[in-house]
């Protein structure tokens, strides 16, 4: 189909794919462009940028439009809580996605009134849709239903009802349904002639090995929700395609993280917020007896600054620290694909190509995997942000922000032996017992570094196993409605494993391992190999006179968990 002359609706405009879509569609010179984003900020600041970038296209060229496209028109621009704590609102959220899609229902909707109004012949959707529903965790609202049942067996409780209509509100099922009906009518209705989904995987284009699971077990039933959700999503849409009156309908599947939109040092964010550091001495360490309390409010004091650093905004995906970005981008991680890729795709796709990209043609082989131009330029993304490290005088180590907490764990406890003895020679050399003392000498002397690790939820267990230094909110073992745990020695080492900073001798000892087996990969490589045949070789590990965090939990994540990508 020609762009040329058409009314193009891209829905996520203001997100990293979304934005290259739009500056793509400009040069097939569309007639007008309809820019929506989720609040009203973000469709503002789109359009300003596009008109900053395009002055020629004209004042009304660019029209922006903010809003739930999940919901009705008139919640579209209320937070989920605010309609889910409010009991008209929420009967009606409930009315929405269970009852019969009527004419009366349908016309209500934020996406009908949308389309509807600008008609537009194209539309391309960005919007992450499993995410935003399967994140809604119909697990946590299932065990909190299950709690007020347990507690209104013991006395009279009406919060059983509010609680069982808020479970009825996370369904995943019923939401995505509906959505895609009302997808459907409305872009009939309208006249749409093609519809891009720009779809997901759910886990990056890994597999149930995926090490990254946001604090939940491994794999998380969170985030195979999200990827059965992206699936029935992917399968509705096929049904869409092969419906006679519906667009021409298409999904671009991208399977690995993607990335950036920027490259910088300041203020570390978490939810539109700067993180406050909080700072714990070792003399006022938290005792590991009796039960652990995942929150404890005013525990440790602000230091009155915010976590700084250099990151790499990745958009929707939030931003990552270089060793972060370093871990998941390493071949056989997650790897990335870079948001003008995708664009390029979508766009080629509506104007009749064929990229093999198009999961509703081809299911089992169209996903968007890493790229080529992505491994090019993944050197010099890390590069520019070394030299703001050096600039600003930070090394970038971890946000928690990726999820699990063991990434950020296993970041900072790498972080500390390189801060500590320099090079993977000196560690595997080194007693486990003077790694441990030199490694809680640097926690005790480097208060910053402490306040940024505790900051971020990571606690630091001390040497002898019984102490914790901590913040006032701890990542591992994570909060699932309950604030207390039963400590022992078994859940001492899970919690340790899982997401604390264990500078315990133990520890140690694994982490001399660890390194000991790389030299021993090394030492397989045959002598004079100079092929393709083998990825790491020494020059990989700059023959370990060095120890770089991202490249070394890396490989804890491809080699010792398992958690290697099958397809590239």
């Amino acid at each position: 189909m020609d762009i040329k002359g058409k009314t193009v609706c891209v829905i996520g405009g203001w997100g990293l794919v979304g934005s290259a879509v739009c500056r793509k569609l400009m040069e097939r010179k569309p007639k007008r462009l309809i820019v929506t984003s989720l609040t009203k900020e973000e469709a503002l600041e789109a359009v300003e940028n596009l008109r900053k970038e395009y002055p020629y296209a004209g004042k009304d060229f660019f029209i922006p439009w903010w809003g739930n496209i999940f919901t009705r028109a008139e919640f579209k621009d209320l937070s989920r809580e605010e309609i889910l704590n409010d009991e008209q609102k929420r009967q009606c959220f409930i009315s929405d996605i269970l009852n019969e899609l009527d004419n009366a229902t349908l016309k209500k909707t934020a996406i009908y009134q949308l389309l509807t109004k600008y008609k537009p012949d194209i539309v391309i959707d960005c919007v992450n849709s499993a995410t935003a529903i399967a994140y809604q965790n119909i697990f946590q609202s299932s065990l909190d239903v299950l709690r007020e049942i347990k507690a209104a067996k013991a006395s009279k409780n009406n919060k059983l009802i509010e609680t069982v209509e808020k479970l009825l509100c996370t369904l995943y099922v019923p939401q995505l349904v509906r959505h895609v009906q009302v997808m459907y009518r409305s872009m009939t209705e309208a006249g749409t002639k093609i519809y891009v989904k720009i779809g997901t995987s759910g886990t990056g284009g890994m597999g149930l090995n995926i090490p990254y699971t946001h604090s939940e077990e491994k794999p998380s039933r969170v985030l195979l929700a999200k990827s059965s959700v992206a699936g029935a999503h992917t399968l509705l849409l096929f049904l869409m395609g092969r419906t006679p009156d519906a667009p021409i309908t298409k999904e671009i599947k991208p399977t690995a993280a993607i990335a950036w939109k920027k490259i910088a040092y300041g203020d570390i964010k978490r939810r539109g917020k700067p993180i406050e550091l909080f700072d714990c001495p070792p003399d006022k360490a938290y005792k590991l007896n009796g039960k652990l309390k995942i929150r404890i409010p005013d525990f440790v004091k602000s230091t009155g600054k915010n976590l700084k650093s250099v990151f790499i905004d990745t958009g929707e995906n939030g931003i990552f620290s270089k060793n972060e970005f370093e871990a998941i981008s390493m071949p056989g991680q997650m790897e990335y694909v870079t948001p003008e890729e995708i664009a390029d795709v979508a766009v080629y796709e509506i104007l009749g190509g064929n990229t093999g990209h198009d999961i509703i043609n081809a299911l089992d082989h169209a996903t968007l995997e890493p790229t080529f131009r992505a491994g090019v330029m993944l050197e010099s993304a890390l590069k520019k942000m070394e030299n703001l490290e050096k600039t600003f005088g930070v090394d970038s180590v971890a946000f928690e922000m990726l999820g699990p907490p063991r990434l950020s764990k296993l970041l900072f406890e790498a972080y500390l032996l390189k801060l500590g003895f320099n090079d993977m020679i000196t560690v595997a050399k080194t007693n486990p017992e003077k790694l441990s003392k030199k490694l809680t000498e640097i926690i005790t002397k480097n208060q910053n570094l402490r306040a940024q690790i505790i900051s971020i939820g990571i606690p630091i267990l001390m040497p002898d196993g019984k102490k914790l230094i901590r913040g006032n909110e701890i990542k591992i073992p994570p909060f699932r409605g309950e604030n207390e745990f039963q400590i022992d020695q078994n859940k001492i080492n899970l919690w340790a494993h899982d997401g604390w900073v264990d500078l315990r001798i133990s520890n140690m000892k694994l982490w001399k391992s660890r390194f000991l087996k790389i030299f021993k990969e090394i030492e397989k490589i045959p002598k004079g190999d100079t092929s393709s045949r083998f990825l790491r070789t020494p020059e990989y590990w700059k023959n370990f006179r060095d120890i770089e965090p991202g490249k070394i939990v890396g490989w804890i994540f491809t080699v010792e968990e398992l958690g290697e990508r099958m397809k590239a």
